[in-house]
């Protein structure tokens, strides 16, 4: 491999969910306002999320998950992975990247390898306050582990570690300009349960706010939900029956525009959410996944929950009846949603992007 690449290159590695894609995309967006040429490794779940990724390439290689309680899958999890290796090895001696950056997820595995083989400098975002099992095994070999949240568990030893925050999206930014709306007629709530959506949510918010929200409250709502598809005839009788007005989706592509109408988001605590609900500023229930490796949705929430601009309420124990009283407090008090947006508003790092395009000029030239 040549020892100066032939221009400014950064093949980005990431995973297969949009906590992984979105922040690699706003570094992305940052690294060609600076110049630099950009590529994109993930499978085939990844990219689905980057048919807009501003990348020169992508490429699709393989990537597995091993599961060590199934050992009869772990052999080709491995020939997987091994193959995934080879292929970002090939790609980057053929493209001579100057940098490596990845975002986490198991898609980004075989290029970390690769990188870390082949000498190319690693430098590492963990979206999370816990340290993710790809980002962790290659902490100690990155130049930088760049995270989300000041908090960073299950990070290594002598690690090069930075809190700069989490890159969110242009859009997201821009929304975060549009002041919190005024509390005094309709009131919107808007409720996701992240890309993959939620069933529980699904099915506890509905009843949340058709049986145990006074009804003087429950008709000056608006309801913005993410449904699964298997949901959505149900959701839309429980709130047809509760006279409550209701917009229902899968999946939601305004984002921005919803998070900035809204006056309280119901929502999981994956590091994308929360960094959004700060960029924008806006209060939220949050409602940690349970079964989040290390716990690291109930670790993200503390962000918010800490300056007063969320509660949290584990999975555990969720119930419409808890739920439903603690939307009703939060709504009627609008002096106190106005003040927990301005503290959500507080937590937010609009900068990330920028500074983690700069740390990564730094270590490539060095």
């Amino acid at each position: 491999m040549a020892d100066t690449p032939d221009s400014k290159l950064v093949i980005i590695a990431a995973g297969g969910t949009g906590g992984h894609m979105f922040p690699a995309r706003a570094f992305a967006d940052e690294m060609r306002a600076r110049g630099w040429n950009t590529a994109l490794i993930s499978d085939s779940r990844g990219l689905k999320y980057a048919a807009d990724f501003p990348a020169d390439w992508k490429e699709e290689i393989e990537a597995a998950s091993p599961n060590f309680r199934k050992p009869w899958t772990v052999p080709g999890a491995a020939l997987k992975i091994n193959a995934g290796i080879a292929r970002a090895r090939r790609l980057m001696k053929q493209h001579l990247p100057a940098l490596v950056a990845g975002f986490g997820g198991y898609p980004a595995f075989p290029a970390l390898a690769a990188a870390r083989r082949l000498g190319v400098p690693i430098i590492i975002h963990e979206q999370n306050a816990v340290l993710g099992r790809v980002n962790r095994q290659f902490a100690k070999h990155a130049r930088l582990v760049a995270s989300g949240f000041e908090r960073l568990d299950r990070l290594p030893p002598g690690s090069a570690h930075m809190p700069i925050g989490n890159p969110v999206r242009a859009p997201i930014l821009e929304a975060g300009k549009v002041p919190y709306p005024p509390t005094d007629e309709t009131l919107n709530i808007f409720v996701t349960g992240g890309s993959q959506g939620s069933r529980i949510i699904g099915e506890v918010v509905p009843l949340a706010i058709a049986n145990h929200i006074p009804a003087p409250l429950r008709v000056r709502l608006k309801v913005v939900q993410q449904v699964r598809e298997e949901q959505y005839e149900i959701v839309s009788n429980i709130y047809r029956n509760a006279g409550v007005a209701c917009e229902l989706s899968a999946f939601f592509r305004d984002m921005p525009e919803r998070l900035a109408a809204s006056h309280l988001v119901i929502a999981r605590s994956g590091a994308g959410t929360v960094s959004e609900l700060a960029a924008v500023g806006r209060p939220s229930i949050l409602i940690p996944l349970a079964i989040a490796m290390d716990d690291h949705q109930a670790a993200n929430a503390e962000a918010l929950t800490e300056v007063g601009a969320a509660d949290m309420i584990l999975e555990a124990n969720v119930t419409p009846k808890l739920l439903g009283e603690l939307i009703s407090a939060r709504l009627s008090d609008g002096p106190d949603l106005a003040a927990r947006a301005a503290a959500a508003k507080s937590a937010a790092r609009p900068d990330a992007a920028l500074k983690l395009a700069e740390m990564a000029e730094r270590i490539a030239e060095l």
